[in-house]
């Protein structure tokens, strides 16, 4: 990636510099690195905001609660999990966090639950032509589920859109809300489908 913003950024430096235009280049260069820092700004306490709402949810028993409430779907979508194991939490916390477009507060609790999940991939093992047992090496069934409904990401409130919508003028910033729930709710459900799908067609 390194290498290919060089790249991009040299040949924009060059183009603009056969066609004269190098004032312009810095002047918008300067402009868009003052911009970056205003939306910084905007998204920290957007972010701070949002994520400080989410301890208070937790620090009172609300993502306990709805963590509870979610089991019966994570039965469906991960059946190969423990009822009681920890990855449940993990995974009902970056849910509820993505559901509610904390992307960012989602990632710890995802990157945990990735964590209990290739923990219980290596009690599991194959034996090889001595018998000896060994750890599997692939992602389970569990484990690309949870990554492909993690990218889907189902929101019912774009936080970060909504917020650059905003930092960009926008009259109606919310107005994004309705089709961006319509548009994760179909991404999610492919997901699931697909999950469902490849899973069974690996256990044929």
């Amino acid at each position: 990636m390194n290498y290919l913003w060089a790249f991009m950024i040299l040949i924009g430096v060059v183009y603009a510099a056969i066609h004269g235009t190098l004032p312009e280049l810095t002047n918008a260069a300067l402009d868009s690195s003052k911009e970056a820092v205003t939306l910084c700004i905007t998204m920290v306490g957007v972010m701070s905001f949002w994520v400080g709402l989410m301890k208070i949810a937790e620090k009172s028993g609300i993502i306990v609660g709805l963590s509870r409430r979610l089991r019966p779907v994570l039965r469906f979508l991960f059946p190969g999990i423990p009822t009681e194991h920890k990855a449940n939490d993990y995974i009902a916390t970056n849910i509820i966090a993505n559901v509610f477009g904390l992307g960012w507060a989602a990632t710890p609790a995802g990157l945990k639950a990735m964590e209990a999940l290739q923990e219980l991939n290596e009690e599991k093992c194959r034996k090889s032509k001595t018998g000896k047992c060994y750890a599997l090496d692939v992602a389970t069934d569990e484990m690309c589920t949870f990554l492909i409904i993690n990218i889907s990401s189902l929101q019912i409130i774009p936080v970060n859109i909504i917020a650059y919508r905003g930092q960009y003028g926008s009259v109606n910033p919310t107005a994004i809300v309705g089709p961006a729930l319509l548009a994760t709710m179909i991404s999610t459900m492919v997901a699931v489908v697909f999950c469902k799908v490849v899973n069974m067609r690996r256990r044929v």
